[in-house]
C-alpha cells in the first residue's frame, strides 16, 4: 500500500472514482483545499466527517457548504457530495453484524446508486435527497448524547435510575434536531429516522459523548472531566459542536434559540461549573405545566 504526504494528495487521488472525507471536522476545510484538484476529478465526494465549520468571517455553517465555498472561491466544480451518517458502531460493522446507515445527496439518484453499490447483506443503506437533514443530525446527536449521559451519571451517583429523565431528554433532542433541520430547509422527518433517532440511540448508549455526560452527571467538573478524557485520548466531539451549534442557532435567529432549550442546557453544563446537571436537563426537557 502506497503512502502519500499531504502535499501529494492530487497524486494520491489520481484515477479515484470516489473520494471519502473522514477527517475531524476542524480539519475538513484545510484538507478539502489541499485535495481539491483530486476531488474535482472524482465522480463523487463521500462525507463521513461530522461537525460545523466556521468561516473566516465568523459565520457558522455545515461542512458541505464550507467545501462548496472553498471550491467556488477557486473556480473548481465539485462532483456530487454524499453525506453519510447513521447508527454504525465500527466494531459491529466489522463483524458483519446487521447495520443500517444512510446516504444523503441533493441528487437522490446519486445517493440511490451508491447505496446500491456499497450495500452488503449485513450493511444496509437507506438513501435520501435530504443532505441537509443528514448533516444537521450528524453533529447535533453528539451534543445531545451528553445530556443522555448525564441521566446515566445521576444513576451512578445516587444509585437510583433516571430512565424517565433520559427518555424525556431523548425525545426533546430529536424534536430540536428536527426543528433546526427544518429551519435550514431539511425534511423535518429526517431526524426521526436513522440520522437522528438511530444515531442518537447508539451514541447515547456507549459513545464518548455519552461517557462525558456520565462524568458530569456523577459530579465531575466539566473542564476536569474533559481533561481526563483528553488524557485517555478520547475525543469528545460534542463539546466543540455545542459551542458552534449555539452560535449557529443564534445566527439563524427568529427566536430559534428559545425553542431549543436542551441545546442551551448542555451549553450551560459545559461552561458553568456551578449548575446542577439534573436541574438543567430536567428544566429543558420536562413539559411545562399548563395553566388553569
Amino acid at each position: 500500500m502506497a503512502t502519500f504526504r499531504s502535499a501529494q494528495l492530487e497524486q494520491a487521488l489520481d484515477g479515484t472514482q470516489v473520494v471519502v472525507m473522514s477527517v475531524a471536522s476542524v480539519g475538513v476545510p484545510r484538507v478539502a483545499e489541499l485535495a481539491l484538484p483530486g476531488i474535482a476529478k472524482a465522480d463523487a465526494l463521500w462525507m463521513t466527517s461530522k461537525g460545523f465549520s466556521e468561516a473566516d468571517d465568523g459565520r457558522i455553517g455545515l461542512l458541505p457548504e464550507a467545501i462548496r465555498s472553498i471550491a467556488a472561491a477557486k473556480g473548481v466544480a465539485l462532483p456530487p457530495l454524499v453525506a453519510i451518517a447513521g447508527p454504525v458502531k465500527a466494531n459491529e460493522c466489522a463483524q458483519a453484524l446487521p447495520t443500517a446507515t444512510i446516504f444523503g445527496c441533493r441528487d437522490r439518484e446519486v445517493s440511490r446508486s451508491y447505496a446500491a453499490q456499497a450495500a452488503t447483506a449485513n450493511y444496509a443503506i437507506a438513501h435520501t435527497d435530504d443532505e441537509t437533514g443528514v448533516e444537521v443530525c450528524a453533529p447535533m446527536k453528539n451534543v445531545y448524547a451528553i445530556a443522555l449521559g448525564v441521566a446515566d451519571g445521576l444513576e451512578e451517583k445516587t444509585g437510583v435510575p433516571h430512565h424517565n429523565l433520559k427518555a424525556a431528554a431523548f425525545a426533546q433532542a430529536i424534536a430540536e434536531m428536527s426543528l433546526l433541520g427544518a429551519q435550514l430547509g431539511a425534511d423535518p422527518a429526517t431526524a426521526y429516522g436513522l440520522p437522528g433517532v438511530g444515531d442518537l440511540e447508539v451514541t447515547g448508549l456507549s459513545g464518548r459523548n455519552k461517557v462525558y455526560g456520565v462524568r458530569l452527571g456523577r459530579g465531575e467538573q466539566p473542564q476536569e472531566a474533559l481533561a481526563e478524557m483528553d488524557r485517555l485520548e478520547q475525543t469528545v466531539e460534542g463539546v466543540p459542536a455545542t459551542a458552534l451549534a449555539v452560535r449557529f442557532v443564534e445566527q439563524i435567529g427568529g427566536g430559534l434559540a428559545e425553542r431549543m432549550p436542551l441545546l442551551a442546557a448542555v451549553n450551560r453544563l459545559l461552561n458553568d461549573a456551578g449548575v446542577d446537571p439534573m436541574t438543567e436537563v430536567a428544566r429543558a426537557v420536562l413539559p411545562v405545566k399548563p395553566t388553569l
